[in-house]
């Protein structure tokens, strides 16, 4: 059964006051199962079909649980639906900290199913390396990846970074069983490795990775079979280089390792926490820090020492070689390294296929960092260097996000959200494959480092920006995705100060799935969804609307998409027009959208004729296109708030074709209509 049919089934207990989250606790839509949702980083979850912006308020909204733990959560927690752990089946967080520890947590009441440590006897986390960045130790701080099809019971790979008694550090890769823990593939594997080149910390035209100058800091990547690990240093402290090694997730083996500066220094990504992003063909892109970058050119375009500070980076793995296919850097590279502007503080995302004004197709990538810039890269060229201008990047916002990108993007319905320093979130729309100049909605400030906001919506609706203020106590907030000048919620609201769960902490990314939001702070994951009160009838969602008599089904009639004709009955098609987007408003009415026409069912003119014709108009934001849902045997009563009348087919008729009529409800099955 699928997440939104378990709302049809609950609807005997919804309807006597249990929660929806309570009700389909088995059947939970999504997994969030990489760091910002995605393979792209888009940040959003398209399939929440609980939180809605009526819904999401201090009234009904706010800190349901927050689950201690023991040590910092740098990485953001990742969600697993409908796991079998324990009895039954449950969704399940993982979350990791910088003690080294790994936990499973009900997602639902925050129950701890277990916790791991991966620090072999004798061994601490690492201490801080001098370096304020991550502190006052070092453990997991990038955020883990998850396959639930590996192995037995699917897998989390972890890395982890320790020192032992002498004062040697390590990093390992670690493979979790996800119900009992368990470590897997002969793991741990030591992270080690070597590249040619006479760059930072090389000896004999050899580069050598020394553990104690990196940390894991952007997330995990697994694509094809291969994870991706990238390393950011310590506060830049030399010597020190930026390395990325693949690892095949069936055998922890490393299969491939790239130094972007063998014959330099620097260039280690820090993005933020976030992960490099992948697209369909399995190429990886991340943008790089501050760094040695080769003014002089190859005859085909790139760095002739194969040295790549500062710069926006695509590469694919080609057997024991990960090959870069393509770059852009901007024209005063070395001046922004000399000055500590970094291109890498802010994580890079893919946007989805947009078609530019001439009808092309444009594949496309955003990226921010220190400068204050936004650039838009096409990834099939990337532009690579001119030493004048930038004129070969495919778009560049010069200084639409003051005081510098420390965070990563997001995406949602044609607009990317951005959070700088000390800035608003700002939302830029995109037309014909092009950023606007300036952004078209802004929202309360963030203080350093900003926000990387994360999205939830059901398919085109009911779009809400999540985002955390890096403050004491931490705030939560919610923002309309349509207009973020609308905050819908704050952890501060509330009285007595009800939904205040941690101090903030500037490595958090909020995890959206089944209802529920989670954040991490210093020494804990706050756990926010609805509180006790009565759910709504029905749960927002896409549903045919069907006579329990006749068995016809409601219809936009030839997917004519005409306002002001009536909607009529039909067998089922199994097309779009007999879909309808039913929303509920948050005070005790809904909403009834057709997929296909757009348009919204309407009382016309809020008659009181008996028997007027059920018509779809566009939205007026009016009584008469309002609908309140009374459970009634196997089904609903739908009745127009502008009237009081109901759906009826009055001719009992079994003929497609067939209009809707309004009329006095009387209590008979003609009336009733199943939502499912």
């Amino acid at each position: 059964m699928n997440y939104l049919a378990c709302f049809s089934k609950a609807r005997i207990l919804l309807s006597s006051g249990a929660m929806i989250a309570a009700a389909c606790a088995a059947y939970a839509q999504s997994d969030v199962f990489t760091g910002h949702n995605d393979v792209a980083r888009t940040g959003q979850n398209l399939q929440e079909a609980i939180l809605t912006p009526a819904q999401v308020n201090s009234s009904y909204f706010g800190l349901v649980h927050n689950v201690h733990v023991d040590g910092k959560v740098d990485a953001q927690p990742l969600y697993i639906s409908e796991l079998g752990i324990s009895t039954g089946l449950h969704n399940v967080l993982y979350i990791a900290t910088e003690h080294d520890s790994v936990y499973a947590i009900n997602a639902d009441s925050g129950a701890i199913y277990w916790r791991k440590t991966m620090l072999p006897s004798g061994e601490t986390p690492s201490d801080d390396r001098g370096c304020a960045q991550v502190s006052p130790e070092i453990g997991i701080t990038a955020t883990p990846v998850i396959d639930r099809t590996a192995g037995p019971h699917g897998r989390i790979y972890v890395v982890a970074m320790s020192k032992d008694a002498s004062g040697k550090y390590y990093h390992r890769i670690h493979a979790l069983d996800l119900i009992t823990g368990a470590e897997e593939l002969n793991g741990p594997v030591t992270v080690q490795a070597t590249y040619p080149g006479t760059g930072d910390g090389s000896s004999d035209g050899t580069v050598t990775f020394d553990p104690a100058r990196f940390k894991e800091r952007p997330g995990l990547l697994l694509v094809n079979g291969t994870i991706y690990t990238s390393w950011g240093s310590h506060c830049d402290i030399r010597p020190y280089g930026g390395w990325m090694m693949a690892y095949d997730q069936q055998t922890l083996k490393q299969t491939a390792v790239l130094d972007f500066t063998p014959n330099g220094s620097q260039a280690a990504p820090w993005n933020a926490g976030a992960g490099p992003a992948a697209d369909g063909s399995g190429s990886v892109y991340i943008s790089l820090g501050n760094g040695t970058f080769d003014s002089a050119l190859t005859t085909t375009g790139f760095p002739d020492q194969a040295d790549y500070g500062n710069s926006l980076v695509k590469l694919a793995l080609n057997g024991s070689t990960l090959q870069i296919l393509d770059y852009w850097t901007m024209y005063n590279s070395d001046a922004e390294s000399s000055r500590d502007t970094d291109l890498g503080s802010g994580g890079l995302m893919l946007l989805p296929d947009e078609v530019d004004s001439t009808g092309k197709t444009r594949h496309l990538s955003v990226a921010a960092g220190k400068d204050g810039n936004l650039y838009v890269a096409d990834r099939d060229k990337m532009g690579h260097y001119d030493a004048t201008n930038d004129g070969t990047i495919y778009q560049q916002l010069s200084g639409v996000l003051p005081g510098g990108v420390w965070s990563s993007p997001a995406y949602f319905n044609g607009h990317v959200y951005y959070g700088p320093t000390g800035g608003s979130l700002l939302s830029f729309p995109i037309a014909s494959a092009k950023l606007g100049n300036s952004p078209q909605s802004t929202s309360v400030s963030f203080v350093y480092p900003g926000a990387t906001p994360s999205v939830s919506a059901y398919g085109e609706n009911n779009g809400i920006v999540w985002a955390v203020e890096n403050t004491s106590p931490a705030v939560l907030h919610a923002f309309d995705a349509n207009n973020l000048s609308t905050e819908l919620y704050n952890s501060n609201q509330a009285a007595s100060s009800r939904d205040h769960f941690g101090i903030g902490n500037k490595f958090m990314t909020p995890t959206i799935a089944n209802g529920k939001v989670f954040v991490a702070t210093i020494d804990s994951v706050a756990i926010f969804g609805f509180l006790s009160h009565s759910a709504p009838p029905l749960a927002d969602g896409d549903y045919e609307v069907i006579n329990l008599k006749s068995k016809l089904r409601v219809e936009d009639p030839g997917s004519s998409g005409a306002s002001g004709i009536p909607v009529d009955l039909s067998p089922s098609t199994g097309r779009s027009n007999q879909l309808w987007f039913v929303s509920y408003n948050g005070r005790g009415f809904y909403t009834i959208q057709n997929l296909s026409s757009h348009l919204f069912l309407t009382d016309p003119n809020s008659s009181t004729t008996p028997g007027e014709s059920l018509e779809q108009a566009t939205p007026n934001d009016e009584d008469d296109q309002l609908w309140s849902l009374t459970p009634s045997g196997s089904g609903f009563v739908v009745k127009s708030k502008s009237t009081g009348f109901v759906f009826d087919d009055p001719e009992l008729s079994n003929d497609q074709g067939a209009h809707i009529g309004l009329s006095p409800a009387n209590g008979s099955i003609n009336q009733t209509w199943a939502i499912q």
